[in-house]
């Protein structure tokens, strides 16, 4: 039985690191379903064929709600042209929704689903973490931390 797990345990950790290998820009973003505030599935290939931003952030993350303002701003400039989607991660269902209503966060708001934790799909390595995805799908622009070249390089992508 020992030996049955750590064999798991081994595949598990191969599977996440042949993963977190494909998580680069320029690769395809991986497709995937969470359940947004209202409690409907969002899936991402639905966006296909505009920018999207994905959000990795909680609300126990001081630099991710400091970072709400200007989030707002920039989905206010682009919101015709690109969607933001909020992947609320290590939060419960009742702190997500908290905070999503707290801050009025105007963009999709998903809870990211424990069965298919995706913080380790995406290899996410801090919070905030933004990805922008292209209109093909393709991963275009990995950005860690709340950063300004986040903003600057929406605003000359989606000039």
């Amino acid at each position: 039985m020992k030996k049955f797990l750590l064999c798991c345990l081994i595949i598990a950790a191969l599977a996440t690191t042949a993963s977190a290998q494909n998580i680069v820009e320029g690769a395809k973003a991986p497709d995937f379903s969470a359940m947004k505030v209202d409690g409907s599935v969002f899936t991402l290939s639905s966006l296909q064929g505009k920018y999207v931003v994905l959000d990795f952030w909680g609300s126990w993350c001081i630099w991710c709600i400091r970072g709400i303002p200007s989030m707002k701003e920039a989905y206010a400039r682009h919101k015709d042209k690109v969607e933001f989607v909020g992947i609320a991660c290590r939060d419960t269902e009742e702190k997500w929704k908290a905070a999503t209503a707290q801050y009025e966060l105007p963009w999709i708001s998903t809870l990211n689903p424990a069965a298919n934790d995706l913080s380790k799909v995406y290899d996410i390595q801090g919070y905030p973490t933004k990805i922008v995805i292209d209109p093909k799908g393709n991963i275009a622009k990995i950005i860690l931390g709340e950063d300004p070249a986040f903003y600057s390089y929406l605003d000359e992508v989606l000039k």
